[in-house]
């Protein structure tokens, strides 16, 4: 599927998606190893979106399940089609005599009557697909040790029905947010990779690679505001899909500087409780936000081995020269 780790790192890239060379050594030895990845880090920073690119990547496609408080092993697994069974039953009870009863019960438990859940669609996939578990912390350590025989064996068992064997191993992506801890047992069966937000370098590759080059762009002071967010003591600091969305509407808008007066433009984009938001409402705490922004994106572009590519960040070498 994936020839090494260039590779790998190269069609990851193609399709969007940035990843460090470390952490891309990590994948494809995992994936190289039958290994599932278990990616842990703060909402936002990339984990389902890393399952999502290896999907593009590999041209295969996703079985994914969403985990949520409460979720049961058939949201997994799947579950027998009780009304499909029972008009089986009907119907045979017209053409069968009582000897054929236990041949009709059996007939019932196949997969014929079952709807299958994620984790039995990637087991049966005939070529490999990913499967992503994601938010996994959300789930209660029963349903985690469901997932043992899974990620060690490739199969499962099914009450009734039996175990179903892997026709191909799927790319498996196992995301938590860490509200919980999960378990040794669970973590001794997977890679481990943990995410941070990415660096301003790594953000403003992300912006160009998704929005593409813009010589007017406002990208460096986007990428030194996702920075000064993240350090202030938010609810729910920014995601990397949300600085996009920013970037996206600030390119529409033609904006080349963060300024203060954006607040309400921009805030909508950033802040998603009240709490924050009323906490960036108070101009002070905005006006400190953009200089923090600038500042960033400033020390980023000095530090940096490479001249400005935009006018934006001409600019703003400029203004610390001065």
């Amino acid at each position: 599927m994936f020839t090494s780790t260039e590779d790998l790192h190269a069609r990851l890239r193609a399709v969007k998606y940035v990843l460090s060379d470390a952490h891309a050594a990590v994948v494809f030895d995992a994936l190289r190893s039958d290994l599932a990845l278990l990616v842990e880090g703060p909402p936002g920073s990339g984990k389902t979106e890393l399952a999502r690119a290896l999907t593009l990547a590999a041209g295969t496609q996703m079985e994914r399940l969403q985990c949520y408080d409460g979720i049961g092993q058939e949201d997994a697994l799947g579950s027998f089609d009780r009304a499909l069974q029972d008009q089986y039953l009907k119907i045979g009870a017209g053409h069968t005599d009582l000897k054929e009863w236990p041949r009709l019960r059996e007939q019932i438990y196949t997969l014929g009557f079952f709807s299958t859940g994620p984790f039995v669609r990637a087991l049966l996939s005939e070529n490999p697909c990913v499967l992503l578990i994601d938010e996994i912390d959300k789930t209660d350590p029963a349903f985690e040790a469901m997932t043992f025989q899974l990620l060690e064996e490739w199969r499962v068992t099914i009450p009734k029905l039996g175990t179903i064997e892997a026709r191909s191993i799927p790319i498996t992506v196992l995301s938590s947010n860490n509200k919980r801890r999960l378990s040794d047992p669970l973590r001794s069966r997977c890679a481990y990779l943990y995410f941070e937000y990415p660096t301003i370098e790594q953000e403003l590759e992300i912006l160009k690679l998704r929005l593409g080059t813009d010589p007017s762009s406002s990208y460096p002071q986007i990428a030194g505001l996702a920075k000064a967010l993240r350090s202030y003591r938010l609810l729910k600091p920014p995601s990397i899909r949300e600085i996009l969305k920013l970037a996206q509407v600030l390119r529409d808008r033609s904006c080349t500087r963060i300024t203060p007066g954006m607040r309400d433009t921009m805030l909508p984009f950033l802040v998603k409780t009240a709490e924050d938001r009323e906490k960036m409402l108070l101009t002070h705490n905005f006006n400190r936000l953009c200089a923090d922004a600038a500042k960033h994106a400033r020390e980023f572009l000095e530090t940096g081995d490479e001249t400005p590519s935009t006018a934006a960040e001409a600019e703003l070498m400029e203004e610390a020269a001065a």
